[in-house]
């Protein structure tokens, strides 16, 4: 045998061409993963940042754009719900010797009410009670003290607390005043920013409890 002779290695090519395959199989599966990862994350975070841009609004208050937060209705029923009460009866019984103001405040106030509102206004204005206050020039305001609020039924049932004073000429007398009624939902409007409507409205108390010469 020649003694010169080399040993020849065997070739291993298809090995290497196999190995180098699965490695970069490998690294191209983990770049599409993390492609998919960062784009989920990127659709996600977009979303919520449009979600924050939605519920912030702007409000106009004397000249300057405010701003605030949108919520739903669900987390504010309470408040609004005392809120509407409170307005409707500062407009119904907020009166000066004026008949455009009387006609303004009521007609307000008929906007947050059903015809139970109505009805109490027509008995006021038949028995002199608008006239009376123009000729006799008094003013008449009141000062919610308390609206209670029952969630648990629907319509909503609410009592209404309040305090009236009422000047004349020669005095000022202070009142009493408890009313009731019930809440139920209705469409938003400029007449009706709160959304509800009163109904089936009564006043259970209305007396004197102060008297002062002016």
């Amino acid at each position: 045998m020649n003694a010169n002779r080399r040993s020849v290695m065997p070739f291993d090519g298809p090995r290497r061409l196999e190995t180098a395959f699965q490695l970069v199989r490998g690294v191209c599966l983990v770049v599409i993963i993390a492609a998919l990862g960062l784009t989920g994350w990127v659709v996600w975070y977009s979303g919520r940042r449009i979600e924050a841009a939605e519920q912030r609004i702007y409000l106009l208050a004397s000249g300057k754009a405010l701003e605030g937060v949108a919520a739903d209705r669900r987390d504010n029923v309470a408040v609004e719900a005392r809120d509407h009460v409170r307005v409707f009866h500062e407009d119904f019984f907020t009166l000066d010797p004026d008949e455009r103001v009387i006609r303004t405040n009521i007609s307000r106030a008929l906007y947050l009410a059903d015809g139970s509102a109505k009805r109490a206004w027509e008995n006021l204005k038949e028995n002199g009670y608008y006239a009376g206050i123009i000729s006799g020039n008094i003013s008449q305001e009141i000062t919610v003290d308390s609206v209670t609020l029952d969630l648990r039924g629907y319509p909503y049932y609410f009592r209404c607390y309040g305090t009236q004073r009422i000047t004349r000429p020669s005095v000022v007398v202070t009142r009493d005043l408890i009313t009731e009624g019930w809440l139920r939902a209705v469409t938003r409007s400029d007449n009706n920013p709160h959304g509800f409507l009163i109904e089936r409205w009564n006043t259970i108390e209305n007396k004197d409890i102060k008297t002062e010469n002016r």
